[in-house]
């Protein structure tokens, strides 16, 4: 990775953002494709946030964010940013179960704000502050995870206390340690994560399992009716899986393969077509018979139609998490510190992972969360057991050089 991150993106990277945020993993729900709501509109002032001048050059890695003076003993109190449907709700949505548990155990009152719509946004709320050695007004938030790297990157995240951890740090599953943009997580954990697996309408495939990307882009019994994701990282890294490279390692040789394979799928009309988390409706129906998926939406789909069915590929998947930090100069560093751990325990984990049903980070949750719905507590969607676990990947930090030419070389595959 380069020492000097350039923030100028290139149109190309401006372009998938757009995707990303109106069909893609920023349109994601945050807990149910019925009840959250939809990525707020991705506004030219949000894209200039992180285009625009005024933004100091990117620290050089390794570089911390200048402590802060922490308020955390005088002041028993959080201010903390996630998004929308991202935290258990009583039935009469009048209160926070876990959030009140953990104001009754410590005293520390949390200000909760949904105040995330999409990562662009957001970040276009917090970076005038941020670049200005400012407190953006928030001691936690919660960040997909390129935008953390990125704010680690520019050096405007608070690097964490361990002896704060001892939850976070001795239950993070292995999947989700050592990201390259934050190994050994010191300045991160995860809230959740986000996996990309290959979803099928066992009824359009004609009872026929779907379980590998060669199946996808070869079989003549799917053609025409194959789906692949306007996610950069999510459709080239699980096709570089499946020609046995490394995400976390591979070249731009090892790229420009996976796309030149992908691009015979277009040339002969097996790819219907790419699509972000719009392919729900066509996989519902049978219109697309497999596609790649993201393990939230399966889970809400299998939920209504039992022709769901998902595979994870022999070389493995594609996994990615949102992530809590904590901003340069926020005054309660201590006290954001005590909140990620207590999400770390398994218990509270489970209450949780309960409502959200996404990918949780923590081990030893299964258990707490067959209490609460053995059959959530059984599903490796939410809770990965060592098999599956065994079969994550992360697509690597790239340069913005990286970034730049790869995203043009996706946009013209896919017609963007």
């Amino acid at each position: 990775m380069e020492q000097f991150e350039p923030d100028r993106l290139s149109a190309a990277q401006l372009a998938a953002m757009r995707r990303s945020l109106t069909s893609g993993r920023g349109a994601l729900t945050r807990r149910s494709l019925l009840r959250a709501s939809g990525v707020g509109a991705l506004t030219l002032g949000g894209l200039s946030a992180l285009t625009g001048c005024g933004i100091p050059p990117a620290k050089r890695e390794g570089d911390a964010a200048v402590a802060s003076d922490d308020h955390s003993a005088q002041e028993k109190e959080i201010n903390f940013s996630n998004w929308t449907e991202y935290m258990d709700t009583s039935e009469d949505e009048k209160s926070r179960p876990t959030l009140e548990e953990f104001t009754k155990r410590t005293g520390i009152k949390v200000k909760y704000t949904e105040d995330i719509n999409d990562n662009v946004e957001f970040f276009g709320k917090i970076r005038p502050q941020l670049a200005a050695g400012q407190d953006t007004g928030r001691d936690l938030i919660v960040v997909t995870d390129w935008l953390a790297a990125r704010i680690i990157r520019l050096g405007w995240a608070q690097k964490l206390d361990p002896a704060h951890l001892p939850h976070a740090y001795a239950n993070l599953i292995p999947q989700f340690r050592t990201p390259d943009w934050d190994p050994g997580r010191s300045y991160s954990y995860p809230w959740t994560g986000i996996d990309t697996v290959i979803a099928y309408n066992e009824k359009a495939t004609g009872g026929k399992k779907v379980d590998s990307v060669t199946q996808l882009l070869d079989d003549p019994s799917l053609k025409g009716r194959v789906g692949f994701l306007t996610e950069m990282r999510d459709s080239v890294g699980m096709t570089l899986l499946d020609q046995g490279k490394d995400p976390a390692t591979f070249t731009t040789a090892d790229f420009d393969e996976a796309i030149g394979r992908l691009q015979k799928g277009v040339d002969k009309n097996q790819i219907r077509r790419f699509t972000g988390n719009d392919y729900t409706s066509d996989l519902d129906k049978g219109d697309l018979a497999a596609c790649l998926a993201w393990a939230g939406d399966i889970i809400q789909l299998q939920a209504g139609n039992p022709d769901i069915k998902y595979a994870i590929p022999a070389p493995g998947y594609i996994t990615s998490s949102d992530n809590l930090l904590v901003p340069a100069k926020a005054r309660h560093k201590a006290n954001a510190e005590k909140l990620i751990d207590f999400y770390y325990e398994p218990e509270i984990a489970a209450q949780l992972a309960a409502y959200i049903s996404y990918v949780c980070p923590v081990e030893g949750v299964k258990d707490e969360l067959a209490k609460i719905d053995p059959e959530l507590a059984d599903n490796p969607l939410i809770v990965p057991d060592k098999a599956m676990a065994a079969k994550a990947h992360a697509f690597r930090s790239l340069t913005s050089e990286e970034e730049t030419a790869y995203e043009e070389k996706f946009a013209k595959l896919i017609g963007a």
